[in-house]
């Protein structure tokens, strides 16, 4: 029900997660419901994304870095960049640095963000979101990055709270950026508690920020949400046969993705 109130052909979507509460359960339910011409952001597009390319998801990726984390690379990714297998699509690189920063303005409501980046690099020339900006008070030269603001976010998280309250620990990545980005947003949970208790480095999200709350319990996996499930590192080694060639992928997400 929240991926078909929340997600529309050709909007900009951010599935957002560093190393764990990466929300494969939700990416899922896109694919079998045959969303399309979507422009995908994420900083560090794994498994899902090469899931959701191969699936003829996606026009655009705007990224900073793309990988299955430890093996290789991402064979649909690679198709659909070199073949346009099953569609073509365009790229959108920056630096982990540039990402970041265009996640907190558009969760700050700003234009842009200015950093020192980018030097040196041919990204400046190829990419139109990166501008050379001159500081009005030193003079130096530094790099702009335009706001990200996504239709969509979908993040995974530890609990919400009976109120709509969401509370995410261990590694975290930019997911509050994401959430407090986007127009809508969508967070997937392991638990549903009364109330949520405090944790040393953790993020809350209030309900205010949030439009749907799903409880999926194990929705990371094969990545893993830290205090409910272990990363499943078979899966990430056996992905890179699996999806090396088009056939088998397509048998194995009609087997697993789409007939679930």
């Amino acid at each position: 029900m929240a991926i078909a109130a929340l997600v529309r052909d050709g909007d900009t979507i951010a599935l957002e997660g560093f190393t764990h509460l990466i929300p494969f359960a939700a990416g899922h339910e896109i694919i079998r419901q045959g969303r399309r011409r979507l422009s995908l952001v994420r900083m560090t597009p794994d498994l899902i994304y090469d899931q959701l390319i191969g699936m003829g998801c996606a026009r655009r990726l705007v990224f900073s870095w793309g990988g299955n984390p430890g093996v290789g690379s991402l064979h649909r990714f690679r198709d659909a960049v070199e073949h346009d297998w099953p569609e073509s699509l365009e790229l959108e690189e920056h630096s982990h640095a540039g990402m970041a920063n265009r996640y907190a303005a558009g969760a700050s409501g700003l234009p842009f963000a200015v950093l020192r980046g980018y030097a040196g690099s041919d990204l400046v020339g190829e990419t139109d979101s990166i501008r050379s900006i001159v500081c009005p008070f030193t003079g130096e030269s530094l790099a702009a990055v335009s706001a990200l603001n996504p239709d969509v976010a979908v993040i995974h998280a530890q609990q919400a709270d009976a109120s709509g309250n969401v509370q995410l620990w261990g590694i975290c990545g930019v997911q509050k950026e994401a959430v407090l980005a986007a127009r809508r947003t969508l967070v997937t949970v392991e638990e549903l508690v009364e109330r949520l208790e405090p944790r040393p480095g953790a993020v809350v999200l209030p309900a205010w920020a949030i439009d749907y709350v799903s409880v999926v319990r194990n929705g990371a996996h094969p990545s893993y949400a830290h205090g409910y499930s272990e990363r499943d590192n078979d899966f990430y080694l056996a992905w890179d046969a699996i999806s090396r060639d088009r056939t088998t992928f397509q048998e194995w997400m009609e087997a697993n993705v789409l007939a679930a």
